[in-house]
């Protein structure tokens, strides 16, 4: 029974959907270069600069499953637009945020309306294109401005901060996520929720918190370290709650994680990938930037205008996604692309304390964005392949879980160990040669992680058959079949 219509103008429900993803995935980075002008804006403590980050991608990255399951029960189109005007709306407040907490809180309400914008989009997208040639197509431009909206964050949040203000990158995206809700709701057509079954509050609640205690644990560990007792007991509750989540949904008549979403043995697969491939991609947005102001010398502005290679290499690689795997098959194509990555990554590694953008910087980008673009496309297709209709807004919150998640821990990892880099080489070398080295080491281990990765999805494709997701071809159904 089909739930949705077919959209008068499919191009425009496209783009609006991904509007929504773009818009997302901008508020995850824009920050990052105005933070010293946010910081004397608001009168943020070091702590509290810390937490402008973090609020958004704890809420972000807790409350994904909550939001997918939400848009199946409620109506993808209802929860994406909800979430839009609540995104929105935050995104204006923290703008007009004249106090530190204001600005915290705001950014958490950001979060939350992401957490419901990302899966109902990724669902609707699955509703309107069906298996075949036009979701490869899809998959391709989804692909293409998720990746380029971390890089045009960092490009935006430069040129917006320097020329009127830090309170403009708020308003920016306040902005953007108004021109999307507008298409969502012209373009979109209404349907019947998918889902069947109760909302799971108990489950939904227990892995909430869980994620919670995680992601802060995580992001507390990048500043006071691992042995942290508060950092210690907060992994704690987070491995126990997990427990907990585990054991409540065996008994869950309608469980927030349903067994029938594992079926195709592709999924688990996919979040899999995709948090290894989180791991290493939430981290190059956050050192990448920082090497080129600190290393390199660069403005603000220059930075995010070094980041423009990147983005088009990226968009590229996304496009040129399905048909790399209708030519050359999924399983080489995901691990091309994450080889690719790596070796962008190891080159990357070779900067100096005194080189240059040209040098050490933009060939690395290019190969890095080629290999993001076409990996993210693939295991998003992989993730969500064969999953039933009614689960596919829980399959997108899945997918965009697991990729937070895996990022908080590879940035946690990443920071302590670069800044460990640093200390060591810093008891023997100027201060700007040692911090290289921290950089170094960052851009090296992210190299190392996208080669096990690959080798990884080489593993995983010769246990399952078959593989890979075919993001420009045919799904054969039924799915079950396969085993």
């Amino acid at each position: 029974m089909r739930t949705a219509e077919t959209p008068r103008s499919p191009g425009v429900a496209l783009a609006a959907l991904a509007g929504a993803q773009f818009t997302v995935m901008l508020a995850t980075s824009i920050v990052n270069v105005a933070l010293p002008q946010i910081r004397s804006g608001v009168g943020l403590s070091d702590g509290g600069t810390t937490w402008v980050v973090n609020a958004y991608g704890l809420a972000f990255g807790a409350l994904l499953l909550a939001g997918g399951r939400a848009a199946d029960l409620l109506g993808r189109r209802r929860v994406l637009l909800a979430g839009l005007v609540l995104f929105a709306a935050s995104s204006l407040a923290a703008g007009l945020a004249g106090s530190p907490a204001v600005l915290i809180a705001v950014r958490v309400l950001q979060g939350l309306g992401a957490a419901a914008i990302a899966p109902a989009a990724l669902g609707l997208l699955m509703d309107l294109f069906p298996p075949g040639p036009g979701r490869g197509k899809a998959l391709g431009i989804w692909g293409a401005v998720s990746g380029a909206g971390g890089a045009a964050g960092v490009l935006l949040g430069g040129v917006l901060t320097q020329a009127w203000g830090w309170p403009w990158i708020f308003y920016a995206v306040a902005i953007g996520a108004a021109l999307v809700l507008a298409a969502a709701a012209a373009s979109i057509p209404t349907a019947r929720a998918r889902g069947s079954g109760r909302f799971d509050v108990l489950g939904t609640a227990t892995v909430t918190l869980a994620l919670t205690a995680l992601v802060w644990s995580l992001t507390t560990a990048r500043r006071a370290g691992w042995t942290d007792p508060a950092v210690l007991r907060g992994l704690t509750v987070a491995a126990a709650l997990l427990t907990g989540f585990v054991l409540i949904e065996r008994r869950q008549a309608s469980p927030l994680l349903p067994p029938r979403l594992f079926r195709t043995g592709r999924v688990a697969a996919g979040n899999v990938l995709m948090a290894l491939l989180g791991s290493v991609w939430i981290a190059l947005f956050f050192f990448l930037p920082l090497c080129q102001q600190q290393v390199l010398g660069s403005s603000p502005l220059v930075t995010g205008l070094g980041q423009l290679p990147l983005a088009f290499a990226n968009m590229l690689g996304s496009t040129l996604a399905p048909r790399l795997c209708r030519r050359i098959g999924a399983t080489a194509t995901v691990t091309g692309a994450l080889l690719t990555e790596a070796a962008g990554l190891l080159w990357l590694s070779r900067i100096s304390a005194h080189g240059s953008y040209t040098v050490a910087v933009l060939g690395p980008s290019v190969l890095i964005g080629l290999g993001l673009g076409v990996a993210f496309v693939q295991l998003t297709a992989l993730s969500v392949e064969g999953v039933p209709a009614r689960d596919a807004g829980l399959a997108g919150g899945l997918v965009n879980t697991t990729r937070q998640v895996g990022g908080a821990i590879g940035l946690a990892v990443l920071a302590t160990l670069a800044g460990t880099a640093t200390a060591h080489a810093a008891t023997h070398q100027p201060h700007l040669e040692a911090l290289t080295a921290g950089y170094r080491t960052a851009f090296q281990i992210s190299s190392a992680v996208l080669a096990s990765t690959a080798a990884l999805a080489l593993l995983l494709s010769r246990r399952r058959t078959p593989a890979a997701p075919p993001a420009g071809r045919p799904v054969p159904q039924p799915a079950a079949q396969h085993h």
